[in-house]
């Protein structure tokens, strides 16, 4: 973690949401999004959030955005604690915090100019009015390499890159401290979104932003944050440098993302690590850790006690592989996984 206190904290965060009721309202099935997740980013700090479809990782981000309501566990930004707030105290917050979707074609309404999507947070802020509101948009509009001649036009008139640069403008035009990016850059193709991942490398430079960014693929994660933290069924299972992460993976779980990424195997010459099993139903989690049913490591304590975060120097990882006494404490397991899958 950073030595600087963080920006912002979700501590100890679990949801739960009720799929099913009884006739007489009860909750019958729950589904368990988010156990007991911790993070935090520093000002200016990027951290990548990774994680199959269904891991928690866009739940995180909402239960940080209060546009879901944590069913434990406190949310803190910038010392204060949001976690209920309201009114005009949770505006002034959001004002201080931009989103980016995965989809710009739907984040972003066809039949508004450039100038009334951009203008739009700055009026509700109350930020700017009349001939400095024009000029903020245009100011933004060049952060993200638009300019002046596209304000007329409607945002349905440009290309995918061009729309999630309208989106990213929009996101960053109340001046905010954190940027969450939720899959912003997989609608892409690869050279329009490397030009986007640029754009935003470029923009937490110059505005100090801290950036939480969430995607399934770790080597888009890789080039674009300094942190990486991986979450599987709800849970944090390991957090660290993100070199260390991809090149070193401590979680069997972290290794088999890794594996699954052409551009990172190339560099490193791993092996593709295929994983057998279904993933547990959220509804239903099995006792002790959830990933035990896919992981070819997995031994007996693995399906009776759910192993905790534990620290290794910058890095975390809840793996009982890496307990006290351990021969492999501390170390890559990417090859021991290899290794085991062989033998099979």
């Amino acid at each position: 973690m950073p030595d600087q206190a963080p920006l912002v904290r979700a501590d100890d965060i679990s949801v739960r949401f009720i799929s099913r009721r009884s006739l007489f309202g009860r909750p019958r099935e729950v589904v368990q999004a988010l156990t007991g997740v911790t993070i935090e980013i520093a000002r200016g700090e990027s951290l990548g959030l990774v994680g199959e479809s269904g891991s928690g990782k866009s739940t995180l981000a909402r239960a940080i955005l209060r546009l879901v309501e944590p069913s434990a566990g406190k949310v803190t930004f910038d010392t204060s604690d949001i976690t209920h707030q309201s009114g005009s105290r949770l505006k002034a917050y959001r004002r201080r915090v931009g989103v980016v979707f995965q989809s710009p074609y739907s984040s972003l309404n066809p039949a508004w100019k450039v100038e009334d999507l951009i203008a739009e947070p700055l009026r509700v802020h109350r930020l700017a009015s009349g001939t400095e509101l024009r000029e903020r948009v245009v100011q933004v509009l060049e952060q993200v390499g638009l300019d002046r001649s596209h304000l007329r036009r409607l945002s349905s008139s440009f290309s995918g890159g061009q729309q999630q640069r309208l989106a990213i403008g929009r996101a960053i035009a109340t001046r905010p401290d954190l940027l969450v990016c939720d899959e912003a850059v997989s609608a892409l193709d690869a050279s329009t979104r490397a030009q986007v991942l640029n754009l935003l490398v470029r923009l937490q430079r110059e505005l100090d932003l801290a950036i939480l960014f969430i995607s399934h693929d770790l080597a888009v994660v890789r080039a674009v944050t300094s942190r990486i933290a991986v979450m599987y069924l709800g849970r944090l299972v390991e957090q660290g440098p993100s070199a260390e992460v991809v090149e070193r993976p401590l979680h069997p779980y972290t290794a088999a993302l890794t594996s699954a990424s052409p551009s990172l195997t190339m560099k490193s010459g791993m092996p593709r690590i295929l994983l057998e099993g279904d993933i547990p139903s959220p509804i239903a989690l099995p006792k002790g850790c959830s990933f035990a049913g896919r992981c070819p490591l997995a031994m007996q304590v693995c399906r009776s006690e759910t192993p905790r975060l534990r620290r290794f120097g910058s890095r975390q990882v809840a793996c009982h592989l890496h307990e006290e006494g351990s021969e492999s404490r501390g170390h890559s397991v990417a090859s021991l996984m290899q290794k085991s899958i062989r033998l099979r």
